[in-house]
């Protein structure tokens, strides 16, 4: 069963008491919960949240540890197939569609990798700038172009790649995959709010992020020798404090940023999720109908 939504709409609290009635656990699906160290910006469950049911897949790397999809779905196969093996539903929350998709749906194979090219992208991008390196891309794979980020280096980096070795775009690749092979049954739900209710509770979560430490969590995790220019670095909040911390910008005019970057992030997350027709919406101030509709579900699973 997959739990999905924007940041900030309240997956957690659904989650929980969700899990509580079909007495199951939580496997996360959020690209940035899976780092050790990063708590108040991922806003991971609390102590207490974890208490009262346990989770997997949080804290199982480090921040200067490689982390994708592919090494994703291979750690949680195993856990869910225990589940299976128990005759229980896991409930896989998050926000990262991509893990979702690649846990139900397989991953799409691409192009193999080229290491020269990848060489010579990294040089170009130490140079010109993870920017620059999107606008090629957004020449050359308009469609991948738009969904990502201009600080998404990674990805942005392996689209390229992908371009440069093949003449082909990544979007090509992935359409020829189409994710049509179906891993696992599941009952999909996804969470909405109000555009104005969600951007609201975007920026007083940033706050509350702010008053609980967020700024010597990432001032920690600099001292302990992580770069600014890790992956997970160059995430949501934490590139913005990074460039605080480094003087570039002031605190207030960095909130901001994150305020705004982080509704941009729920409008992109929003477009991913309605593109996938197996999501059942709901109001995430209403949980009653997704009770409703999830015991439903599992009594025709049943009676199949």
């Amino acid at each position: 069963m997959l739990l999905a939504g924007p940041t900030a709409v309240g997956k957690t609290a659904l989650a929980l008491e969700l899990a509580r009635r079909l007495g199951t656990e939580i496997v996360n699906a959020d690209s940035m919960q899976v780092y050790r160290h990063m708590d108040i910006g991922t806003a991971k469950p609390s102590a207490e949240e974890q208490r009262l049911v346990p989770h997997h897949l949080l804290d199982v790397v480090d921040p200067d540890e490689p982390f994708d999809a592919a090494r994703y779905v291979a750690m949680a196969r195993p856990v869910i197939d225990r589940f299976h093996r128990r005759g229980r539903i896991p409930l896989v929350v998050g926000g990262t569609g991509l893990y979702m998709k690649a846990l139900t749906r397989g991953l799409c194979p691409g192009a193999p990798a080229a290491p020269e090219v990848r060489r010579t992208l990294m040089e170009e991008m130490a140079r010109r700038g993870s920017a620059a390196l999107h606008e090629e891309l957004c020449r050359v794979d308009p469609v991948l172009g738009r969904r990502l980020h201009p600080n998404d280096r990674q990805r942005i980096l392996r689209a390229l790649e992908v371009y440069r070795a093949t003449g082909r775009p990544l979007s090509h690749w992935q359409e020829q995959h189409r994710f049509q092979v179906s891993l696992y049954p599941g009952i999909k739900i996804a969470l909405f709010r109000d555009r104005e209710d969600l951007y609201e509770r975007i920026n007083r979560r940033t706050w509350i992020m702010m008053e609980q430490g967020f700024l010597d969590e990432v001032r920690n995790l600099l001292a302990m020798g992580y770069a600014p220019s890790l992956k997970p670095m160059q995430s949501l909040g934490y590139r913005h404090l990074c460039d605080h911390l480094s003087g570039r910008r002031d605190l207030d005019e960095a909130v901001a940023l994150i305020q705004r970057d982080t509704r941009r992030y729920a409008k992109r997350q929003m477009t991913w999720f309605k593109g996938d027709p197996e999501f059942h919406w709901f109001h995430a101030d209403d949980p009653d109908p997704v009770f409703r509709w999830v015991e439903r579900r599992l009594g025709e699973t049943d009676a199949g």
